[in-house]
């Protein structure tokens, strides 16, 4: 198993590892002395699909059934989730979690958006990523039928606020 380079995961304020203790043994990281604060994290995605499979399932002709919508309660599930799915994640009472999946008949396929919120010591970008993840692997499962050729694309983070410092894709 090849190492991570150490420079590209320490935290920048004390230039130590923050999800490694003295041993080198993985730990959550502890937030107790940092400070409550407003975090949103906003993460993207999409799912590239013939223009005949965003067709049906724009005219809810799926056979699975109401794609979108199913699609967008997995996202938010997913949202809530993420400690479960994600090692050292720490569980977060949300505050707002929304999934938007818009069709882009260029594309062609459905743009995920997902924006999540909350007053807490730790920052929720996980938590959107996993939300257009789990958004986009719904979407493949309910319309697989249709097209087994799909490609889910370019999960990233778009922005967050909150916390020590904000970051907005350039």
């Amino acid at each position: 198993m090849q190492k991570k380079d150490p420079d590209q995961i320490k935290s920048p304020s004390t230039d130590r590892l923050t999800h490694l203790d003295d041993r080198g043994a993985a730990k959550m990281v502890d937030v107790a002395d940092k400070a409550v604060t407003k975090r949103t994290a906003v993460a993207a995605g999409r799912v590239r699909m013939s223009a005949s499979t965003l067709a049906a399932i724009l005219a809810g002709d799926a056979p699975k059934g109401d794609v979108l919508g199913t699609a967008r309660i997995a996202g938010i599930m997913a949202a809530k989730q993420t400690a479960n799915l994600i090692p050292l994640c720490h569980p977060l009472p949300l505050s707002q979690v929304s999934v938007e999946l818009t069709p882009d008949r260029d594309l062609p396929g459905i743009e995920i958006q997902a924006t999540v919120t909350i007053e807490a010591k730790t920052g929720v970008e996980m938590e959107a990523l996993t939300a257009v993840s789990i958004a986009a692997l719904t979407l493949y499962d309910m319309a697989k039928a249709l097209e087994k050729s799909m490609q889910i694309e370019n999960i990233r983070l778009v922005s967050k606020t909150g916390g020590k410092s904000d970051f907005q894709r350039g």
